[in-house]
């Protein structure tokens, strides 16, 4: 599970930094001010994830299957939310019509904040852990 948290932590932060790069230089001609706000919003929370998953694989205090929740709720979330924050505001770029994942979005939110309520609980409830 180190192994994977690692693996995705790091495509996740490079994605990040590539899609980054992407929306200050190439999308700032064909995007509004809110849309590209909105891209970077998701690549900003791409990224605070992939450092998480990078964190939550070194912390030896967290059990194996905490971490493979955790690497679960960060990557689906990650998934629902920020990709689809890029497909919505790139929409028009395609020639699109992505409105039907607005309400993804908002899932992909909630187990991004799961997998932190996971973590604060399970580090709170773990008794070898240092006060």
């Amino acid at each position: 599970m180190v192994k994977k948290l690692l693996i995705v932590g790091i495509i996740y932060a490079l994605t990040a930094v590539v899609l980054g790069a992407l929306g200050a230089h190439a999308l700032e001609n064909y995007l509004t001010i809110d849309q590209l706000n909105s891209f970077e919003t998701g690549v900003r929370y791409q990224m605070y994830h992939a450092l998480a998953l990078i964190l939550v694989a070194s912390i030896s205090v967290i059990t194996s299957k905490t971490k493979k929740i955790v690497f679960y709720l960060f990557t689906i979330g990650v998934m629902l939310f920020s990709v689809s924050i890029y497909l919505l505001t790139t929409a028009s770029l395609w020639n699109a019509n992505f409105s039907f994942l607005g309400p993804i979005t908002p899932i992909g939110g909630l187990l991004l904040i799961s997998g932190w309520i996971v973590l604060l609980w399970k580090i709170i409830s773990n008794n070898s852990v240092n006060r």
